[in-house]
């Protein structure tokens, strides 16, 4: 017999907690009960199937009432909460970087390692990936498997809905009041310029955003894999970018690159020169789910072969934050994990 969906979502009233309830309307997931939950936002209320729900307090929810909880509000929540709701009986989806780097604590992309769900016998704790890492390794999967990926460097622009409400905020007041926005959000302004930082700098002068992008694929996807990145915020509200370079193993034609990734679930070939046709984030990332690739070229250099792609996604709604973590509550209620 089944046992009810009961549903804590931490963060709902967010950017992604929005878009998380409205991925669940869309695929059809029955929600029995729904415990909308926050700390500044108490009181507020958000719309899902056609009912509004009160945001109740974080601190005083029992987590007993859930039987799963997506967190949804920060590494600093998440690391005082996520556990105590596992110990409580919840499966707990974590969207924070808190614990991806932890043993312990999975870190799921579906269409990749979505088995480990499978094998997974007691609530547990689940992190999601970095938003730049999973639409990424979307694309790199299926060319690491045909023709093995040894190097990668990667350059991410990312857009400013990944930092939250604030930024975007701070991106639309210094687009139309550029002489007298103040930058609050980010070290340097946002309008009209490219930061070539995104998150703070550790010790070894990377960033660590893109120290993210190198934990994240040798986790996920092939830990003999080098990864070098550079990771900069751009003046674009929503949807990220990445220039990709890759050093393969076998020797791989342009073709033969574009037959190894169309048809994989999750991601759409846009790539025709002759008609302008690539993705870019301001047409693709509107609600989308796919993940876009294009600029696909191929080339030998000193005897090596090398490929270049151009990678877009919706890092809100789709791979990056709001879809995955829709999906890996799919991959436990299809494999009975809520029973």
């Amino acid at each position: 017999m089944d046992k009810k969906l009961n549903m804590a979502l931490v963060g709902a009233s967010g950017v992604v907690g929005k878009k998380i309830l409205q991925l669940l309307e869309k695929k059809g997931i029955k929600v029995d009960k729904l415990f909308p939950l926050g700390s500044s936002t108490v009181g507020q209320t958000v719309h899902f199937q056609n009912q509004d729900y009160v945001i109740g307090s974080l601190d005083d929810f029992d987590p007993t009432d859930a039987n799963i909880t997506i967190f949804s509000a920060g590494g600093s929540v998440a690391k005082q909460y996520a556990r105590k709701f596992v110990e409580a009986g919840n499966y707990v989806i974590d969207l924070s970087s808190e614990f991806r780097y932890e043993d312990d604590v999975p870190l799921i992309i579906p269409e990749i390692n979505g088995n480990i769900v499978e094998n997974l016998d007691e609530p547990t704790l689940i992190a999601n990936p970095n938003c730049s890492t999973s639409q990424l390794l979307m694309v790199l999967k299926p060319i690491h498997e045909q023709f093995g990926i040894e190097f990668l460097n990667i350059a991410t622009y990312q857009a400013v809905s990944g930092t939250g409400k604030e930024a975007v905020e701070e991106l639309r007041s210094q687009t139309y009041e550029s002489d007298t926005a103040e930058s609050k959000v980010y070290p340097k302004p946002i309008a009209f310029n490219v930061i070539p930082q995104c998150d703070i700098f550790l010790d070894n002068a990377f960033t660590k955003e893109e120290m993210k992008l190198v934990w994240e694929t040798k986790k996920i996807l092939d830990p003999n894999i080098e990864v070098q990145a550079t990771c900069a915020r751009v003046p674009v509200f929503n949807g990220h970018s990445e220039a990709v370079f890759l050093k393969l193993s076998n020797s791989a034609s342009r073709e033969e690159v574009i037959n190894s990734v169309e048809g994989n679930e999750g991601v759409c070939v846009m790539d025709n020169p002759d008609t302008l046709e690539y993705p870019t984030p301001y047409e693709q990332a509107n609600d989308s789910e796919d993940v876009y690739v294009g600029r696909i070229r191929s080339q030998q250099i000193q005897g090596d072969s090398w490929v270049s792609l151009w990678v877009v996604a919706d890092n809100v709604y789709g791979k990056g934050a709001a879809l995955n973590a829709v999906q890996i509550l799919q991959k436990l209620i299809t494999n009975n994990k809520l029973c």
